[in-house]
């Protein structure tokens, strides 16, 4: 695959090296010809000096057989239009870009981002996800239909307990595809699947039900 980086940091060295290093074909777009100069020192002419904001940069980069465009400026507006002009200029299937501010996070898919990535959110989760009571955690989003795949563990004392499926007040549009339960083969729910403490529910939501959601699993 073709793989177009946007920023030539720590993030984007690195990654580029992941990537080339499982075969792929990856250019790195960056303004600061010392950084330009150290990548092509150490990974090979993979560097080309430029801003990945601008339409002739991206042009000559060949953004337009690019299979996947990757924005890890340290700046989140750049990110965003390199990723838009990706998207809609050069019709790039996938695009993702790097967030410092979580609150920009809506903002990036609301104009089409396709993933976002925000350091703040992944060690939020991972630091959510050590607690016992944990309230949910993100697994994955499916942007194209506005959809989320989480996982909410039912705490003790959870009204739902001993509830089935059918019987819970879940959020229109959401769905459980999967309970983990300690000490057995995950179960595919079914209307009459009867829930139980600790147990660790995958659910198919969207961002809008969220709350309503983890409410309903977790009420007491």
């Amino acid at each position: 695959m073709y793989i177009l980086i946007v920023g030539g940091g720590r993030v984007g060295y690195y990654l580029a090296k992941a990537l080339l290093a499982e075969g792929h074909e990856v250019l790195i777009i960056e303004q600061n010809p010392n950084v330009c100069k150290t990548i092509n020192d150490e990974l090979g002419g993979i560097c080309a000096r430029g801003d990945g904001c601008e339409v002739t940069t991206l042009l000559d980069a060949g953004t337009s057989r690019a299979d996947m465009f990757v924005a890890v400026t340290g700046e989140d507006q750049h990110n965003l239009v390199a990723c838009q002009i990706a998207k809609h200029k050069f019709k790039v299937p996938k695009t993702f870009a790097r967030l410092k501010n979580p609150k920009n996070e809506s903002l990036f898919k609301k104009l089409g981002i396709d993933v976002t990535i925000s350091s703040t959110n992944v060690i939020m989760e991972h630091i959510t996800e050590s607690l016992p009571t944990h309230p949910l955690t993100h697994l994955m989003d499916i942007p194209e239909r506005n959809l989320e795949v989480v996982e909410v563990r039912i705490p003790v004392g959870s009204a739902c307990i001993g509830k089935a499926v059918k019987d819970l007040s879940l959020p229109a549009g959401s769905m459980l595809s999967l309970i983990i339960r300690k000490d057995q083969k995950p179960i595919i729910p079914i209307q009459t699947t009867v829930l139980a403490a600790g147990d660790q529910v995958i659910a198919v939501t969207s961002a809008e039900s969220e709350e309503a959601l983890r409410a309903a699993l977790r009420a007491k």
